[in-house]
């Protein structure tokens, strides 16, 4: 049996997902073979397996950050919302079905043995499992049959760590608050608590925490710093979606869809210098960019009526006209064609038209294609033809089959499709994570402008995530007492 610890938070974006992240990478580099764990994820970034099982993206990352392979198990149940009402529901990596949360919430007891079945699995593959909650486990109205914090601590006899973002403010309340809401079983099995995202001096702090610790009867294992860090985002409230509207170099606008979905598709480009990334949701702010991204989404046929309805579409047109790249990412690319049909009211029903930029087809129906793809690129016309031939990795999450409708230039099913006026679309998410696909394409861009290849450094992505998860490692190890997070877990640090 592994070893375990569960991180459960004050509230959602309190940083579970980093804590997980950065316990994984600290366990991995003392040899301990370290899988995440979250029963039930809530979340439109998503990955795909190497066994074609789609799970959150953030469980991937922690993955990755364990140096292990991303599985299925280790995020058994994935809701990924469809309406303000309702969510698409895959059970160990293939959907279910869309329910209402109202039959979610009487559905969740049918799962357990699903979710305890793939935790019984890592627990007897892996050395350690790290287990990360939801939320928050004082959400009193939805304790009956929990699945993803105490009632799963409970069905895992895990130890929790409990843990409060001060950035927000009422990082006081927060701790002494969720754990008075909690019942005296549920209390005991907080070890220790967490406070993290601390900017200034420790010591102004450390009489609260004194206070803190009085009135939860609970100490303070750690205060984690504001860390600097690039580490992939696992939803919307991702702080890069509002971040930064300065112009670079080369200005890239991802268009911030309503329902967006796998933007970290896009976060390559963030790093290079002079390259500006901007998440652009109204015509006021779209400028006169490089390239437009449409991103994936989970609705692209509502997404669609979205930037029609409030000109975004008119504008992408304009700009496309006066040489501006427009390039489409799954439902994204869908949005490029010409014609989206619905026969089978996967989403809305019914036919709607495309943007016309590129001449495809898009029907939905059929089983959701979940799988990994590697190659090489076709022969890439228009300005990125630098890209042609370039091996990539990526994955597609996609229902609904896009065929050809003219004479633009479609290189393969799963690569990328061009029209004369360089407007591309592909179904592959993570794109341009491969390689130096990235680079070649703000260079592209770059010389347009008659920068100059210099004005663009590459850089490597893949050192470049591994330099991050090793940061925030290393931050956890310096500010956090894993002395005692081991000893509550049964081990030696």
């Amino acid at each position: 049996m592994a070893y375990k610890i569960m991180v459960q938070g004050t509230m959602s974006n309190a940083g579970k997902s980093l804590v997980v992240t950065g316990l994984a990478r600290l366990f991995a580099r003392k040899g301990y073979k370290t899988a995440p764990f979250k029963s039930q994820n809530m979340a439109l970034n998503s990955f795909i397996t190497e066994d074609g099982y789609e799970i959150g993206r953030a469980q991937a990352v922690q993955a990755e950050a364990a140096g292990v392979t991303p599985e299925v198990y280790m995020n058994p149940v994935l809701l990924k919302p469809v309406s303000e009402m309702g969510s698409q529901v895959i059970v160990n990596g293939k959907v279910v079905c869309n329910m209402k949360a109202k039959d979610y919430f009487q559905y969740k007891p049918k799962i357990v043995p699903d979710i305890m079945a793939a935790f019984n699995y890592l627990d007897q593959k892996y050395d350690i499992v790290i287990i990360e909650g939801a939320g928050s486990p004082a959400e009193i109205n939805l304790k009956e049959n929990d699945i993803v914090n105490m009632g799963l601590a409970k069905m895992t006899d895990a130890p929790v760590l409990l843990v409060g973002d001060i950035d927000r403010g009422g990082v006081f309340a927060q701790l002494y608050g969720t754990i008075a809401l909690l019942e005296e079983d549920e209390r005991s099995r907080i070890k220790g608590l967490l406070i993290n995202k601390f900017r200034g001096d420790k010591s102004i702090l450390v009489p609260g925490l004194k206070m803190l610790e009085d009135k939860c009867s609970k100490p303070v294992w750690g205060v984690i710093p504001y860390i600097n860090i690039d580490i992939e985002d696992e939803d919307s409230l991702s702080e890069r979606l509002s971040g930064n509207q300065c112009i670079g170099i080369v200005d890239i606008v991802v268009i911030k869809l309503p329902r967006i979905s796998n933007f970290t598709d896009f976060n390559v480009f963030g790093n290079f210098d002079g390259v500006s990334l901007r998440y652009v949701d109204n015509v006021k702010d779209l400028k006169e960019p490089d390239i437009i991204f449409i991103p994936g989404t989970k609705n692209t046929i509502k997404d669609l009526m979205w930037i029609r309805q409030n000109g975004i579409e008119a504008a992408i047109k304009k700009a496309n006209s006066k040489g501006c790249v427009v390039f489409g990412i799954c439902g994204g690319y869908q949005m490029l064609g010409d014609l989206i049909s619905d026969p089978y009211n996967t989403e809305e029903g019914g036919n709607a038209r495309g943007m016309g930029l590129i001449g495809i087809n898009t029907v939905f129906g059929g089983s959701k294609k979940t799988v990994q793809v590697a190659g090489r690129l076709g022969k890439i016309n228009g300005i990125f033809e630098g890209i042609s031939g370039k091996e990539y990795n990526g994955y597609e999450i996609h229902i609904g089959m896009t065929d050809r409708n003219s004479h633009d230039d479609i290189c393969q099913p799963v690569n990328i499709s061009a029209s004369h006026n360089n407007v591309y679309g592909s179904y592959i998410h993570g794109l341009f994570d491969s390689g130096d696909i990235a680079f070649t394409m703000v260079k592209a861009l770059a010389g347009r402008k008659g920068a100059g290849s210099a004005a663009i450094k590459s850089f490597n992505y893949k050192e470049y995530k591994e330099r991050q998860y090793n940061i925030l490692a290393d931050a956890i190890r310096d500010s956090v007492d894993m002395d005692k997070i081991c000893r509550c877990m049964g081990m030696e640090n």
